[in-house]
């Protein structure tokens, strides 16, 4: 068994102390620390760091796996890298993983309202209204139910979780042990690393392009995991083409 190390020991356990606080002191906490549009009033700039460590109140799974995945996958890629190396890539990732899907979700929610301002409206008093909860029913009739329930969720929904942190962390270890054999829990069949993280990766674009972004009944920001790959890999081929050397980072 891998044993765990320091960094990625300390990573956990601040998740866990952070899920547990969050329970204790409820939604306002979770309200405050994940990420929020940035158009919301709930969102503050924190949060770009924060979400990196909450994870959801009720669905146990997620913490779970989420550790796990950062113990299995962090543990080498620390060891072979060293900690400060090892901590820029975590958080690099993660915040990848936060800044594609509100780049996205930022495109298609001024491509949404634009019918809405062409008309007149002004978009500081839609956003004042919208952070209202309230809305104009002419919105809906002019822009579409579709797009209506498309800009909500942009607008009211908030993204927590260290999975597109983990997810770099998978590319990365890909990466460096190509041929190491990774196993599904529900498809205990192993498979090489380099043929499984391509795989993990076309699953994640294809559910985010298709709307499936569901699991077990809880939304899952299958971009983010995108965006912490994406970012991930980027990292993983400068490092590769410029061959750094670790101790530069101690």
């Amino acid at each position: 068994m891998m044993r765990i190390t320091e960094t990625v020991k300390h990573l956990i356990i601040i998740n866990v102390l952070v899920f547990i606080g969050c329970q204790v002191v409820g939604d306002k906490a979770f309200a405050l620390l994940s990420m929020w549009f940035p158009e919301n009033d709930n969102f503050q700039v924190w949060q770009i760091f924060t979400h990196m460590f909450m994870h959801h109140p009720t669905f146990y799974l997620h913490i779970l796996f989420n550790m796990l995945g950062i113990w299995m996958f962090g543990s080498p890629l620390e060891q072979m890298w060293g900690r400060n190396k090892f901590l820029f890539f975590y958080f690099s990732c993660g915040l990848g993983a936060v800044l594609i899907p509100l780049l996205i979700d930022y495109v298609q929610f001024n491509s949404i309202i634009s019918p809405l301002l062409a008309d007149g409206l002004d978009k500081e008093t839609l956003v004042s209204i919208l952070n209202q909860e309230k809305y104009n029913p002419d919105w809906v009739k002019t822009i579409g139910e579709s797009n209506w329930n498309s800009l909500q969720k942009i607008f009211y929904s908030n993204s927590l979780g260290a999975s597109g942190a983990l997810m770099g962390l998978l590319v990365a270890f890909g990466m460096s042990f190509p041929n190491a054999e990774l196993m599904l829990i529900f498809l205990p069949i192993p498979i090489k690393a380099k043929y499984f993280i391509p795989l993990l990766l076309g699953y994640e674009v294809i559910s985010g392009l298709t709307g499936g972004n569901s699991m077990f009944g809880v939304s899952v920001a299958h971009f983010a995991h995108v965006g912490g790959a994406l970012t991930g890999f980027i990292i993983m081929w400068y490092w590769k083409k410029n061959q750094f050397n670790k101790n530069r980072w101690d």
